[in-house]
């Protein structure tokens, strides 16, 4: 059992947390910037809750964190009442935030300067992955500090990989939304095309699924995408956010991503439609408009 504390209880981090607490029987100390969803957390799952991100992170030997974007993360780590403040020397910060590479060296640099140790860790598996506990995670840093923390990510992961040094778990983040983001575009293609050819798109999938056709995206979001579901899942923005890095990183390494530069504009267009908040399989919906 370890002192782990865990900043940020959103869809994401509610569930992480609590698998840190249940699965993995740990001390967990929480800090939410809403502090009403913190008690909510500490009245379900024990532990306690913590004022400011300095005071969770005192005491703590690993302090795991998963908000919005860069700015918010130095908001909570930076300051006389950041992470940094509080956590002592041998301690280890876990960024789970999917942000860019260039705050994952920063916040490596900072927390060095205090013998700290850091990991970047963005997770892929969405909600569900969450709230199940089966998340990926790429990581970024020293693999002595990997090491070390592996034993507490392993209480909300199937897969854990350091890909190398601190940036490296963000930039494999990356890659994972250029090719999810070219995997949407073509189910949703694919199950348009089969709607307007008059064929039943359950025994479509049926047959295509057991094929070369078959992804993640085609098992689990098929039958909503065929239904017009979307009130659920990874947002909209929220994958947007995402592309807008990916795209800036690419503009800096000389990649050159057309279709994710495609794609980002389709979501765009979904945003336009009211779907901000709409999972990313509603990407479809640009295709069905009247």
């Amino acid at each position: 059992m370890a002192k782990v504390s865990f900043i940020g209880l959103g869809v994401m981090g509610y569930p992480m947390a609590g698998h840190l607490a249940a699965r993995g029987g740990h001390e967990v100390t929480v800090y939410n910037r809403t502090a009403d969803k913190a008690a909510r957390w500490v009245e379900t799952h024990g532990g306690k809750a913590a004022p400011t991100p300095r005071a969770a992170a005192e005491g703590a030997e690993f302090v795991m964190m998963c908000v919005g974007n860069d700015d918010d993360i130095r908001s909570v780590t930076y300051g006389p009442d950041g992470i940094l403040a509080g956590l002592s020397e041998g301690a280890i910060l876990v960024d789970h935030t999917t942000a860019s590479a260039d705050i994952a060296r920063e916040l490596e640099v900072r927390a060095a300067e205090q013998t700290i140790g850091f990991l970047d860790a963005p997770v892929s598996g969405g909600q569900a992955g969450a709230e199940n506990g089966v998340l990926s995670i790429m990581v970024g840093g020293k693999s002595a500090t990997f090491e070390r923390t592996r034993p507490v990510l392993d209480a909300y992961a199937r897969m854990i990989g350091l890909m190398g040094p601190a940036g490296a778990g963000q930039l494999t983040k990356m890659v994972n939304q250029i090719c999810i983001a070219g995997l949407v575009q073509g189910l949703a293609e694919g199950i348009h095309f089969a709607k307007r050819a008059g064929l039943d798109v359950e025994g479509v999938i049926d047959v295509i699924s057991k094929g070369a056709a078959q992804s993640w995206q085609m098992e689990n979001r098929h039958a909503t995408m065929n239904a017009g579901d979307f009130e659920f899942g990874f947002a909209v923005d929220w994958m947007r956010k995402d592309l807008a890095i990916t795209i800036a990183e690419a503009q800096c390494n000389g990649a050159v991503l057309p279709v994710t530069a495609l794609v980002d504009q389709f979501y765009a267009e979904v945003q336009a439609m009211g779907g901000a908040r709409w999972d990313t399989s509603s990407l479809i919906a640009r295709l069905e408009r009247p």
